[in-house]
């Protein structure tokens, strides 16, 4: 993947985005970049950048979420904080964006500012196994109704097929098909 400033991942539920969005900042981390990764997803509850919130820190890396993550109390709210990732431009910035288009809205507010830095990738993680995304021309329906709530287009793919610990070799290599048309598509 070619290097930007910014990097947003979206995708539909469970597509995997929290996963790759924290992998991705530990990896740039590896590489020596000063590195903050910010929680949009004010959709779902359920699976949190703050969730790795431990791991983050141990390896020096600043998450920015929603004071109330992780919590029984689900605000849809996001934190002030998020405007120090367009203003620091010394860092690496990363953004977990909520699945689909309703999560997208929360990115709305910011594409001003992205767009006018233009040194960022927006990448749509893909999960073949999953309700709603199971053909090429699902996954490209999500993907634009996100590129139309947040006004910002996807530059990249990242194929995420995988059923979890029932994965197999014969699922992943079946996926590239999958991924191939999509690419196509969009």
């Amino acid at each position: 993947m070619q290097s930007k400033r910014m990097t947003l991942f979206a995708g539909h539920y469970g597509s995997g985005k929290t996963n790759i969005a924290v992998n991705y900042a530990l990896y740039l981390k590896s590489l020596g970049e000063n590195v903050v990764i910010a929680d949009l997803d004010i959709v779902n509850p359920y699976f949190r950048t703050r969730d790795s919130l431990e791991e983050l820190n141990n390896a020096g890396i600043k998450l920015i979420s929603s004071a109330f993550a992780n919590s029984n109390v689900d605000l849809p709210a996001l934190p002030q904080d998020v405007y120090s990732l367009l203003d620091k431009r010394e860092e690496k910035a990363i953004m977990d964006i909520g699945g689909d288009d309703r999560g997208a809205y929360a990115l709305g507010r910011y594409v001003p500012a992205i767009k006018e830095e233009n040194n960022y990738r927006m990448v749509f993680v893909a999960n073949c196994c999953r309700p709603l995304t199971r053909t090429p021309e699902e996954a490209l329906e999500v993907m634009r109704e996100i590129e139309a709530a947040c006004s910002l287009k996807f530059t990249d793919i990242i194929n995420n097929s995988n059923l979890g610990s029932e994965t197999t070799p014969d699922l992943v290599l079946d996926s590239f098909a999958y991924i191939d048309k999509l690419s196509t598509l969009s």
